[in-house]
Parts: C-alpha cells; sequence; structure tokens
C-alpha cells in the first residue's frame, strides 16, 4: 500500500462489504495520530460507522479510497460539515488524503468546517496547505474527549 500513487486509487461511495476496512482504517489511523484515545470500544465505533454507510443521515455521504482491491481511506461529510478523513497509515503520504478532500470540496461548492484537536498538528498542516484556515479555538469542554479542538472551515 505504502508505493501506491494516486492514479491507483480508485474512489466511490462506501457500501455495506466495506465497513469492516472503514473500521480497520479509523482504528489504526486514529491511534498512529496525535489524537486523544476512543473514549468507546470498537464494536460502538464499528456500529457508528456502519450506520453512516448503511443509513446516512439526508445529505450525507461516505465514500472510500481503494487501492489494489483494499480501502486505505474514508472521508464522511454533510453539505456543510467534514465529519471525518481518515488515512490508514500504511497507505498515509500517497495523496489518498488529499484525493478525498478535493472530492469533498467538489461535492460541497459552497464550503465546509470541520473539528480538529489543537494537539493534531499534522492533520492541521494538511488541512492549511489544502486551504482551510482556522476560525475558533475551543478549550475542548463541548466534545466528548475534553480535549482542546479547532475549528477551520474552506473557503
Amino acid at each position: 500500500m505504502s508505493s501506491a500513487t494516486p492514479t491507483e486509487a480508485v474512489l466511490r461511495p462506501a457500501e455495506s462489504e466495506d465497513i469492516a476496512e472503514i473500521v480497520r482504517t479509523y482504528v489504526e489511523a486514529r491511534s498512529a495520530a496525535p489524537m486523544p484515545a476512543p473514549i468507546y470500544p470498537e464494536s460502538d465505533i464499528r456500529e457508528w460507522l456502519a450506520v453512516k454507510v448503511l443509513a446516512p443521515q439526508k445529505g450525507s455521504q461516505v465514500w472510500v479510497a481503494e487501492v489494489a482491491g483494499v480501502v486505505s481511506a474514508f472521508v464522511a461529510f454533510t453539505p456543510t460539515w467534514l465529519d471525518d478523513l481518515f488515512v490508514h497509515p500504511r497507505a498515509q503520504g500517497t495523496g489518498l488524503g488529499t484525493m478525498l478532500l478535493d472530492l469533498v470540496k467538489s461535492l460541497t461548492p459552497d464550503g465546509f468546517g470541520l473539528w480538529v484537536f489543537e494537539m493534531n498538528t499534522p492533520a492541521r498542516a494538511f488541512y492549511a496547505r489544502h486551504g482551510l484556515r482556522e476560525v475558533e479555538r475551543t478549550d475542548g469542554s463541548a466534545n466528548q474527549e475534553k480535549t482542546p479542538d479547532v475549528r477551520m472551515a474552506w473557503p
């Protein structure tokens, strides 16, 4: 996977068969990133992500980036928010995150916001490189992890 180039990736809407790989990508990417540990067990994470794929709220979409038949990254978003963008650690730096972010930009032409943990400087730098700007900082008291975060926006 690490030698993948963006041209080898297929972007497509997520399907029920992708849920296990989406969960694996989420759990492994999150554990490799400078983020607080998930507060929910993996079984709850699996259920939460399955609902996003199988029974999305109105306007919500989940897309995957597949390389050599394996889901290596995914994005979940609404018309106004980027909820999740995770790239499996073995596929980071291959352009998959950029491809998915560009997809979200193309499908949300009026712009969108996202929250990122303040401590996740690689993610904040990634979004800044792609034109998002920091518009708000919090002490984390309003998020489940109680960890300072940053709201970013595009455009």
